[in-house]
């Protein structure tokens, strides 16, 4: 699993720092020109190394869960400020793992049995998800960006931001600040700062889009 995150967060660009135990993974990753650190993610000073102090995101995917929930213990307490995802094996660990301070958490199995069924009854459905978020589909990308208060589109209605207009791009749905989120939004909406667009629309389109949205939600993470 940290082999597929890995090259997605390569595909987009994110700067990261891989934490490995075992001297064979290590030696596929060292050809690939990423940062690595080998010792155990469950040590403070490991984590330390690694800088988890100044990241702004930490991917706990170990072996076991008694490891990611020891791992996301220690980064919490060491980066309150700290995006942590993380990996349940079992459905009784995900709440465990929100609890010790993992702000998502995933659980494979349960997503991988979703999409199994939803591949039988929804197949289009699938087949259009699959397009929007593949890192190896360069025409056509989904993407979170979010709204500086610096930016043009600050307190402007949708309708008048030139979004679809200009850059061909559709905003599927808007996160607001205080975590509601809008679906199909009208012409009407107010773009407020801190606002994150979640947007359909093609990589060249995409790289002007966030320049006029003034930030993106692309982080470092560990």
């Amino acid at each position: 699993m940290g082999k597929i995150v890995g090259r997605e967060l390569l595909a987009r660009r994110v700067s990261f720092v891989v934490i490995e135990n075992s001297p064979d993974v290590l030696g596929g990753i060292g050809s690939q020109n990423i940062l690595w650190i080998q010792g155990d993610a469950t040590q403070d000073s490991v984590l330390e190394e690694a800088g988890v102090k100044h990241a702004r995101g930490l991917i706990a995917v170990l072996s076991s869960d008694a490891d990611n929930l020891y791992l996301v213990l220690s980064a919490r307490r060491m980066n309150e400020r700290l995006m942590i995802v993380a990996r349940a094996g079992t459905d009784g660990s995900e709440q465990k793992l929100l609890r010790a301070g993992a702000d998502r958490v995933v659980s494979p199995y349960h997503i991988g049995g979703m999409r199994i069924a939803h591949a039988m009854l929804k197949p289009a459905v699938v087949d259009f998800l699959e397009l929007a978020t593949q890192s190896e589909n360069l025409e056509l990308q989904m993407e979170e960006l979010t709204v500086g208060k610096e930016s043009s589109l600050a307190n402007m209605m949708l309708g008048d931001c030139g979004i679809r207009r200009d850059h061909n791009a559709i905003v599927v749905a808007i996160k607001r600040s205080n975590g509601h989120m809008e679906f199909n939004p009208t012409a009407d909406t107010i773009l407020r700062p801190g606002d994150t667009l979640i947007v359909l629309a093609q990589g060249e389109q995409l790289k002007r889009l966030e320049a006029l949205v003034g930030n993106s939600n692309r982080q470092s993470v560990l």
